[in-house]
């Protein structure tokens, strides 16, 4: 619980911006899942409804200690959230001040860091030969330029990495 609530602190920005400290935690400091253990489960958390993070630490959860893991894991992701959610409601009669707004302002960009370094770590280890290089251009293009779901890019990029497997 107390290691999934101090990633949850890190709600800024949403599950993406967890992932570079759940990667920390989970794989080099506890050791609890594999490098290519935890790829696989971002995208099933990415496929299933809910937050990335929180079904990735559910998964994780029940991994290491079963059904009480994975609930123990999810309520510590998700207690932080609840909070700032209560703290969110104080601070909108402040988000008028400027101090609050260069907050946010820093916050984002230390968000989009987060969210970059995900990116390129997942990127180094799943983009491995040229067919992998061209899901990643395709999916990237479909959904930056030409405003495709990223739900209906998963499904096509797990339909062409099974294709292209089995040829």
């Amino acid at each position: 619980y107390l290691t999934f609530a101090r990633i949850g602190v890190c709600t800024f920005g949403g599950g993406y911006a967890m992932l570079p400290i759940l990667q920390r935690e989970v794989v080099e400091n506890r050791h609890w899942a594999t490098e290519d253990e935890l790829m696989d489960y971002y995208a099933i958390g990415q496929c299933t409804p809910g937050v990335i993070a929180v079904n990735t630490s559910t998964f994780i959860g029940y991994k290491t200690h079963g059904i009480l893991g994975g609930i123990a894991a999810t309520a510590g992701m998700i207690t932080p959230s609840l909070i700032i959610t209560i703290i969110a409601a104080f601070i909108q009669q402040f988000a008028h001040l400027a101090v609050v707004q260069h907050a946010f302002a820093g916050i984002r960009i230390a968000v989009c860091a987060l969210v970059l370094q995900s990116v390129w770590k997942m990127a180094k280890k799943g983009v491995v030969d040229v067919p992998t290089s061209v899901i990643l251009l395709v999916t990237f293009a479909a959904v930056a330029f030409f405003g495709v779901s990223p739900v209906v890019m998963v499904v096509i990029a797990a339909a062409a990495g099974i294709i292209i497997g089995m040829i």
